[in-house]
């Protein structure tokens, strides 16, 4: 057995995830996948894969580049259409719709390149994302912009961006600018969020604000599918592991089973 597998399987013994209990089985099921495939002329990027999405935890796709993990991302959001299969959000199906219309239902995700408006400031970014709550044309008056306000004050001070408000996007560090793409997710109140690879790069502060943050997002409601490959995030977050390798699902369910499979370890690590 390789060290890094042993590592793996050492850490798997305490996984704290984000502070659920019990069975992730037993909570509903807000996105099904089933059977989902997608083909790139002769490329199959995404293999006959069903997965739930469970209310209230933190799921972690987890797989070697070119697994499929973000491809399944752009099916779920409408970026891309299905070669077959189905996603359905909260019992309905959202292939063929638009994806600002799936945003608008209730489904966030960030990007890798994050996609920022970098010439607008930290605050500007923030309220982009909360029409129409943010239009000011709208009725409402003092009071709709002193609730829009307060709502943006909270979500400065909780992804650490409160001194940087009039900063714009383009001048902010990395972490920062990793903070405003969660920023400009709690901006929308969507219930699902997909995360793609949002840890990537923090320096050790950074990184235990984001596990703060995500921990207290989903105890106050929030669900998370997370993208990611640092071993050390996968255990430290996640309640449920769905393992992709080659465009299939290989394994779904609790991370320490999942972490302490040496098959599923040995492809994770590049043993195969």
């Amino acid at each position: 057995m390789s060290e890094s597998l042993t590592t793996s399987q050492e850490m798997a013994q305490s996984v704290p995830g984000s502070g659920f209990t019990g069975s992730t089985d037993d909570q509903e099921v807000l996105l099904e996948i089933s059977n989902l495939s997608k083909n790139f002329g002769g490329l199959q990027a995404t293999n006959d894969v069903s997965l739930s999405l469970r209310a209230g935890i933190i799921t972690t796709l987890v797989g070697p580049n070119g697994a499929g993990k973000t491809t399944l991302f752009n099916l779920i959001t409408g970026h891309i259409l299905p070669s077959a299969g189905d996603v359905r959000w909260q019992g309905e199906s959202v292939i063929g719709k638009s994806p600002w219309k799936i945003a608008r239902e209730g489904i966030a995700r960030t990007f890798q390149d994050l996609r920022l408006f970098t010439h607008m400031t930290v605050e500007e970014n923030i309220l982009t994302m909360m029409e129409p709550g943010s239009w000011l044309w709208q009725s409402g008056g003092k009071s709709r912009k002193n609730k829009r306000s307060n709502k943006v004050n909270r979500i400065l001070e909780r992804t650490g961006l409160t001194g940087k408000r009039h900063t714009r996007a383009l001048d902010l560090a990395y972490a920062e600018r990793k903070f405003l793409s969660l920023a400009r997710i709690m901006a929308t109140d969507s219930r699902l969020w997909l995360l793609d690879e949002p840890a990537s790069g923090l320096d050790p502060n950074s990184y235990n604000l984001f596990l703060q943050l995500l921990r207290e997002e989903v105890s106050d409601g929030i669900t998370v599918c997370i993208i990611e490959h640092n071993l050390d995030i996968v255990v430290n977050i996640s309640d449920r592991i769905a393992f992709l390798d080659q465009g299939k699902l290989l394994a779904d369910g609790e991370p320490a089973t999942i972490l302490n499979d040496p098959a599923l370890a040995a492809i994770y690590f590049g043993e195969r």
